[in-house]
Order: structure tokens, then C-alpha cells, then sequence
């Protein structure tokens, strides 16, 4: 199965985990196993858990990985770690690696329904399972529709869309890409369809997000990668829109926070030091990166390292 994800800056991920050769590594969004495989080849005595939430990937990932005796892979969400590290006998890892960004081949598999570039069923769901986008637009009433194309694609046309959307579905069901891509060109002026790109891509964004609860897993999912880490372990985190990146950047900085006492106090009474450090500040992919994969200019990576008292990852 060709399962890809154009690699953005992978180089830097991987150098950034400052993989040990004994060290236990997580790939929470392994795709076609391209970093996966670049961690598995740095490791001699250590393991690597690879995950996916997509069948599909998982398909691939157990071909292409099978070459690596220390590689387990799982079909699961990243946000239930601890128990996938429990399952694996772990209680710890040194360092855990998210690429956020959907696979190149979820986009261009046109009947996976992620792309308005491809007319397809209305699907966009990660896991293959439970709701989809034409559940979504198909059902929700127009206020909550609204909600989202706002929200996740900060769509200003979203009042317009959720109400053609609406009108539309009270004819017929919409059922594939093209039919909502219509709506939503038909929903904003001439003169604004031609600039900022194509006109559906902040509400197929916004779709995306929702149906595959891609801001509220990450949430959930960073609190856990941190507490599954060793102390000095890292987390790497690749992200490839704002609202994803203000989520890590704002849960990083709070985790390198410290004395939060009024300035006025002479001693601190709080208690409260900084439980990690950033390596570096967030990197952007290079012009050349950009030019082969023009989907990557938005990427970040954000990176954190785990300070405090020194505790093993073990064998439980």
C-alpha cells in the first residue's frame, strides 16, 4: 500500500530526540514510518513503540518495519500512551515524537474524502471509524456549524457557509466533496475565492479538525507524553497549523514555568519550579522544504526536555 507523508523537518525531529542507543522511543503518528524507521536504525538494545489511529498506515507500517526486532506497532490513538507503554511493559519513555500534519496519502487517496481537490465520498476520518464529515454537515444544526468553521478553519465566511450548507442539505444529503465544495464557493464573494488559496480549504480544515478530535486529543496527549517521559527524555512535536501550534507552545511554556508568587514577596511560597526546559526555540522548515512540499510552510517543531529528580523508565 503506498501510505507517504512528505517528511518536514525530519531531520531536525529526529536530531532533536537525541536518540540513545538503549533508549525507549515513541512515534505517536508513525504514517508511513518514515521517522519511525530513522529511530528504529539508531537503536541497539532499545525499543520503539510506533502508533497510528489508521489502519491503513498500521498495514504499512507493519510491512515496512518489520525488519526491526525492537519496533512494535499498534493500531491506537497517541492520547491512551500510558496504557500502550503498560502494554508494553513500560512505564517510561525517553522520548516521544508527534507529527501532526495529515499523510499525503489521506489526502490524495481520493475516496478517504480529505481533499476538495477530489471529488469523493464526504468522509475525513482518520480512524476509518465512528462520525463523518457528511454526518456533520448533514445533521448539526447551522449554529453549531458555524461554530466550527469559525473556530478551527477561522473561516470569516462561516455564517454564509453554515446557512447554504443548510439550505442545500434540506433538497438532498451532501454526500461527496465536490457538492460541498460548490456550497462553500458559492457561498463567499468572487473577488475573495481568488485570493488565499483555494476557497474550501479553512472549512475542510475545520471538518478535519472535528471529526478526527484533533485539538482535543492533542490537549489530553501532551499532559500525557510529558508524564510518560524521563527525566532528560524530550518530546518533539511537528505541527502545520496555528491552532494546533498555540496549543503546544502554550503547554510547553506552562510546563518551563516557575515561581508564579506576586513580585513583591521576598521569598517564594509557592513551591512551584520549572518541570522542563526548550532546547531551542521553534523551528520552521527551510525554503527548499517548502518548495517540495508547498502543504509544509505552516510547520513548526517545538521540542521540550524533562528536568527534575532523576526516575528509571524500567521494566514494570
Amino acid at each position: 500500500m503506498d501510505f507517504e507523508h512528505v517528511p518536514v523537518l525530519f531531520d531536525e525531529a529526529i536530531e532533536a530526540l537525541n536518540i540513545k542507543p538503549n533508549g525507549i522511543y515513541v512515534d505517536c503518528t508513525a504514517g508511513g514510518g518514515g521517522h519511525s524507521a530513522a529511530i528504529a536504525a539508531k537503536l541497539t538494545g532499545g525499543q520503539l513503540i510506533a502508533i497510528d489511529r489508521d489502519p491503513e498506515a498500521v498495514e504499512t507500517l507493519l510491512e515496512r518495519l518489520s525488519k526491526f526486532k525492537q519496533v512494535t506497532v499498534t493500531n491506537n490513538n497517541f492520547a491512551n500512551l500510558q496504557p500502550i507503554l503498560a502494554e508494553n511493559g513500560l512505564a517510561k519513555a525517553d522520548g516521544i515524537l508527534a507529527d501532526l500534519g495529515v499523510s499525503s496519502h489521506q489526502l490524495d487517496k481520493a475516496e478517504r474524502g480529505f481533499s476538495f481537490h477530489n471529488d469523493a465520498p464526504l468522509d475525513m476520518r482518520m480512524s476509518m471509524q465512528g462520525t463523518s464529515a457528511a454526518d456533520l454537515v448533514n445533521n448539526l444544526p447551522q449554529g453549531a456549524l458555524q461554530k466550527i468553521f469559525y473556530e478551527y478553519g477561522e473561516e470569516k465566511y462561516a455564517p454564509s457557509i453554515s446557512r447554504a450548507i443548510v439550505r442545500a442539505r434540506a433538497i438532498k444529503p451532501i454526500e461527496t466533496t465536490f457538492e460541498l465544495v460548490d456550497i462553500i464557493k458559492s457561498s463567499i464573494p468572487a473577488a475573495a475565492r481568488r485570493q488565499g488559496g483555494h476557497p474550501a480549504r479553512r472549512s475542510f480544515q475545520a471538518l478535519r479538525i472535528e471529526v478526527n478530535n484533533e485539538l482535543g486529543l492533542l490537549n489530553a496527549a501532551l499532559d500525557t507524553m510529558f508524564e510518560s517521559l524521563t527525566v532528560g527524555g524530550r518530546i518533539a512535536v511537528i505541527t502545520f497549523h496555528s491552532l494546533e501550534d498555540r496549543i503546544v507552545k502554550r503547554n510547553f511554556a506552562a510546563l518551563c514555568g516557575g515561581c508564579t508568587c506576586p513580585p513583591q514577596f521576598p521569598l517564594c511560597v509557592c513551591g512551584k519550579t520549572p518541570k522542563g526546559f526548550l532546547p531551542f526555540k521553534a523551528q520552521k522548515p527551510s525554503l527548499e522544504q517548502i518548495e517540495n512540499n508547498p502543504r509544509c510552510r505552516s510547520a513548526r517543531l517545538r521540542v521540550i526536555e524533562k528536568s527534575g529528580e532523576e526516575f528509571s523508565h524500567g521494566k514494570l
